[in-house]
């Protein structure tokens, strides 16, 4: 690309131009290119319903019947009973988001998987406009896989993340640093990453807010009062705050993956189905720590009144069935209703780990072209 390669010792700024990159029904689009006779067709990918499974995801035909990724199958199937359900196919996929995070190397190095089909990129350091950039690569990601991909374009993580979703399937959008104000002002509080069924409804019924713009009436400490230390979150990012850098090239003390569910986890069940996900993006990131050996394995969840355990155990091999025991100790920690599940992660620590390095940053104050 012959650019100056970003500088790791400086702090985010306002001259950050952040790409979240998001595949478009991953899983289903992979099995669609693989079995053309799926497409038009409402399809989901996840257990079987006779083992009380659960959906990984599914395509837009599908969500057409109200289906959604997390779903049990046999109720997909009670809504849509011409739903086709494949079982998942993990080496499959991450072969495919192999293939498309070599696309975005291309471009910078400061890249932040999130899960086998999205990634944050930092392309700051690049002399070309952001939004540029985003198209491009969405372009040499469907000439090389046949599959479509969202993204958004922003000044930090969480308004990228935000911005890939107004446009899907295969869009994008832009939001440059003097719209954010006016875009927070009436964006639904429960847009911002991280608050899910049950906190939106807090919101509402508590502090009568719908939108970040209500939202920002409250000052910090009262949001503090009532939601603990995402109160603090909740406080900047209904104001498009997020100084977050992209967790990219860092030697770590542990690695992980999480992800905080839009739908609640209900079941064990649910957990599992989920875990296997999470577990197979684990497994992919850890390829690229080859001189690294696993002495630990954890498995956090946080539950839907933001109470949170981690269980962990020594351990230097990261398969699945022990993160599986993991996830029923924690599991078991919680009582009937109080087993709501809004976030699962899985994860390892490494022998000996070394300091992390400073936070990934461009040192130049480059202008902010999207």
């Amino acid at each position: 690309m012959n650019e100056s390669p970003p500088r790791l010792d400086e702090a985010p700024g306002t001259s950050r131009k952040i790409i979240h990159v998001d595949m478009d029904c991953f899983y289903a689009a992979v099995e669609e290119r693989e079995q053309p006779g799926l497409r038009g067709l409402p399809l989901a990918v996840g257990g079987s319903h006779t083992r009380r499974g659960v959906l990984t995801t599914c395509n837009y035909e599908a969500r057409k019947y109200g289906i959604h990724s997390a779903m049990p199958t046999f109720q997909a199937l009670a809504k849509c009973p011409h739903l086709i359900v494949v079982p998942t196919r993990f080496n499959l996929y991450r072969a495919e988001s192999a293939r498309i995070r070599e696309i975005f190397f291309a471009y910078t190095p400061l890249v932040e998987p999130l899960s086998l089909d999205e990634a944050y990129l930092d392309v700051s350091h690049l002399h070309r406009p952001a939004t540029e950039v985003a198209r491009e690569i969405r372009q040499r990601i469907t000439a090389l896989t046949g599959l479509t991909a969202s993204a958004g374009v922003a000044p930090n993580k969480m308004l990228a993340k935000i911005a890939s979703d107004l446009n899907k399937p295969d869009g994008q959008h832009t939001i440059k640093p003097a719209a954010v104000a006016a875009f927070m002002r009436d964006l639904p509080a429960r847009k911002i990453p991280g608050i899910g069924e049950v906190t939106a409804a807090r919101l509402a019924g508590e502090l009568a807010v719908e939108t970040c713009g209500q939202l920002q009436t409250f000052d910090r400490a009262d949001l503090q009062a009532r939601f603990g230390k995402f109160g603090h979150d909740l406080y900047d990012r209904c104001r498009g705050i997020d100084v977050r850098p992209i967790e990219a090239n860092r030697i770590r003390k542990s690695l992980s993956n999480e992800n905080t569910f839009p739908t609640n986890l209900l079941t064990l069940a649910e957990c599992r189905e989920r875990l296997q996900e999470l577990h197979a993006d684990l497994l992919l990131d850890l390829q690229k720590q080859t001189d690294r050996t696993v002495a630990k394995l954890f498995v956090k969840l946080r539950f839907a009144d933001f109470s949170h355990t981690t269980v962990e155990r020594g351990g230097t091999r990261p398969e699945l069935a022990a993160y599986e025991a993991l996830l029923e100790e924690g599991w078991m920690r919680r009582e009937g209703a109080r087993r709501v599940v809004r976030l699962l992660g899985v994860g390892v620590r490494f022998v000996e780990p070394v300091p992390d390095l400073p936070a990934a940053r461009d040192g130049d104050q480059l202008a902010f072209e999207l």
